[in-house]
């Protein structure tokens, strides 16, 4: 069949005695004079359209129209219409999938602005298309209304992982199994980093010393990361992106890592063999007793004592300021952050609406704070001219503002002079979550004072953490159960 297209006259009439449709054979369509006959069979058309991008061959076809000359009009739309694409395939390809929907969802042929607004067709085409590299670059420039720490984020995924793996890909040649390569790759990468670790060879391990394994959950973000360039790409008329692959990549699922108390047998395990059980690590109510009692003689020990007993985030507890503060109350408005970004640090909101919040202060940790506002003001008078006066509760002797990662290292070396097995500072707050919880209190008023968006991340994460609260749970449920008397052993029927 031409590109041309044809029209032609068909009807249902069937052969009497085969039973098999006449369709365009039927005697009854023209009249003894040839003319065709109008009270008899519908009109349509047929045309070939651009391939697939996958080769496939395809045409439009539509039938029961009145006319012949309706048969025509709409045949030479669709050619109108093929013919905005300009010769490029990529183009012509799309512009015949809506021709096809329209067809095969039996709606109007699509106008010719529409086909222009959701296709490549008459606007300003590319010199060349993109590379995966090229385009990720263009891509993040052009998002003005992002967060800066997302953007790290993003450029980090681009710089470590999709432009070296992946980025020497033309754009419109972009394929999973490209995708996959890539992940393989991570993966043979993650598994010789964990061998050479594991290596009694010294030189082996100082090899990959620095060198962190690609977790699945950093996997996954990698991979949004590309998706969401992607679907900026496929709603770009410039650009020949036929669908999102990203979207077509499985990856193994990457639960929520969840915290893992410090009981005495991992304990001992982690003394014997240096292997931390889990990614997220909290301590006993006993191994936190230890911290803070070390901690005490820390010029910042307000600050530990806050996040061990309210779960602020880091970089709540180095934003939070003396206007937040309402000692007399005993209450802490929670609005800011600091975010460290590489040596920069930037002060923006919580990330989200429920970050944003007020919490209770127990009596003991208000005594502190008004001890620390005390020291502090003694400082500030000795600093004199030097002062800072940065309106901060947390800083340095002169007033200046503290670093997150200057925080991070003085927590750890706390943790260590009190030997004690190794958690974060953000394991600190998972701590603080737990102990509530531990000592009964409503899991919506913990999740609020956390800042949690839901009740139930703050109840899957943190429920069941210590062991003693499980075991109580257990005994309670089965105190529920009447028994008169121990049940004895089965006996045998043998």
């Amino acid at each position: 069949m031409a590109r041309e297209g044809s029209t032609f006259k068909r009807c249902s009439c069937r052969h009497p005695q085969t039973g098999k449709p006449l369709g365009t054979a039927c005697p009854k369509l023209k009249r003894p004079d040839g003319r065709w006959n109008p009270g008899h069979g519908s009109w349509g058309y047929q045309i070939e359209l651009p391939p697939t991008t996958t080769g496939r061959r395809r045409q439009a076809r539509r039938t029961g129209l009145g006319s012949q000359d309706a048969a025509r009009q709409e045949l030479d739309h669709i050619k109108d219409l093929l013919g905005l694409a300009h010769g490029e395939e990529h183009t012509a390809a799309r512009i015949a999938d809506l021709i096809k929907e329209a067809l095969n969802r039996h709606r109007p042929l699509p106008g010719t602005e529409e086909v222009r607004a959701r296709t490549s067709a008459g606007a300003a085409h590319r010199d060349r298309i993109p590379t995966v590299a090229e385009w990720l670059d263009e891509w993040l420039a052009g998002k003005r209304k992002l967060a800066d720490s997302t953007r790290l984020s993003y450029q980090g995924h681009i710089t470590n992982h999709l432009a070296p793996h992946i980025g020497w890909v033309r754009l419109d040649k972009l394929a999973v199994g490209h995708l996959q390569a890539m992940f393989d790759a991570i993966e043979e990468t993650n598994a010789h980093i964990r061998a050479c670790r594991a290596s009694s060879d010294p030189r082996l391990r100082a090899s990959v010393r620095g060198r962190r394994v690609v977790s699945l959950s950093t996997q996954h973000r990698i991979r949004a990361t590309l998706r969401s360039a992607l679907s900026t790409a496929l709603a770009r008329p410039d650009l020949p992106v036929q669908f999102n692959v990203a979207s077509h990549l499985e990856l193994d699922a990457a639960p929520r890592p969840k915290p893992v108390v410090w009981t005495p047998e991992r304990l001992k395990r982690y003394r014997a063999t240096g292997t931390v059980p889990a990614r997220v690590m909290v301590w006993t109510p006993e191994q936190t007793a230890a911290f803070l009692e070390r901690a005490l003689r820390h010029r910042l020990y307000a600050l530990f004592h806050l996040v061990a007993f309210k779960g602020l985030r880091r970089g709540e507890a180095v934003a939070l300021g003396y206007d937040d503060l309402d000692l007399s109350a005993g209450t802490a408005d929670i609005s800011r952050q600091t975010v460290q970004l590489g040596w920069k640090t930037i002060t923006t909101q919580p990330k989200t609406a429920a970050g944003i919040r007020t919490i209770t202060l127990d009596t003991e940790t208000v005594k502190v704070l008004k001890a620390w506002r005390n020291r502090h003001h003694r400082e500030r008078l000795a600093a004199g001219d030097c002062w800072s006066d940065t309106g901060l509760v947390f800083t340095h002797p002169d007033g200046t503002a503290l670093q997150p990662s200057w925080v991070s290292d003085q927590f750890t070396r706390l943790a260590a002079e009190a030997d004690l097995p190794p958690i974060t500072l953000h394991g600190l707050r998972h701590g603080a979550a737990s102990l509530s919880l531990a000592a009964g209190v409503d899991v919506k008023v913990v999740s609020a004072e956390l800042g949690h968006s839901t009740t139930y991340f703050t109840q899957d994460t943190y429920q069941t953490v210590f062991p003693e609260v499980a075991r109580a749970a257990a005994e309670a449920t089965a105190a529920l159960v009447p028994l008169r008397r121990a049940p004895s052993a089965p006996r045998s029927r043998g």
